[in-house]
């Protein structure tokens, strides 16, 4: 049983944890705000609102340039980053015009994602994957929409949630919300 000694014991330790996580966030933030300083405008800024925003849908999540990077950032300290390594790879792939580059990119994606035992394999039944493998021969645009819907609704089910609930996004936003109460 704990004596009464112990408590204050307790107590350091969870203001040493409060204090680690708010340099955590503040770390954070500074790296953030360091890979897209190469424009200054105030629209740029990593915002309390934008952040905030970030909880409403894993799309207006994803369609931040900070929320894709913290996002990305929670996925790879959870060793999961193949998910959206995998969406975003395809929302390129989906621009490409050129038959010969999209021919060779997608035996490059079927290499690295979708293959078993490929080093970023991504969680896929087994009709899907044989399905792309038929599509990379002839590859359209189109021939990893399915593998990445169910990757996007992996995300949205299962790690957005837990991004949501994670030590990384409430830092953000209670320093970002003390940042903001300061003026």
């Amino acid at each position: 049983m704990p004596s009464l000694i112990d408590e204050p014991q307790h107590f350091i330790m969870d203001q040493d944890d409060r204090n680690r996580n708010k340099n955590i966030g503040k770390n954070f933030m500074c790296r953030l705000q360091c890979m897209f300083s190469h424009s200054s405008s105030s629209e740029s800024r990593l915002s309390l609102e934008d952040t905030q925003q970030w909880s409403q849908s894993l799309e207006k999540l994803l369609d931040s340039k900070y929320g894709l990077a913290t996002f990305r950032n929670f996925l790879k300290s959870e060793y999961s980053d193949e998910n959206i390594d995998f969406w975003l790879t395809c929302e390129d792939y989906k621009k490409i015009k050129s038959s010969f580059r999209m021919s060779s990119r997608a035996k490059k994606i079927y290499e690295q994602f979708i293959k078993a035992e490929s080093p970023k394999e991504i969680n896929i039944d087994y009709h899907t994957r044989e399905q792309i493998k038929r599509n990379v021969k002839t590859p359209t645009m189109h021939c990893f929409d399915d593998a990445q819907k169910m990757v996007y609704g992996l995300m949205e089910r299962d790690s957005y949630p837990r991004f949501l609930r994670s030590d990384i996004y409430r830092t953000l936003l209670e320093n970002l919300a003390a940042d903001a109460t300061k003026g």
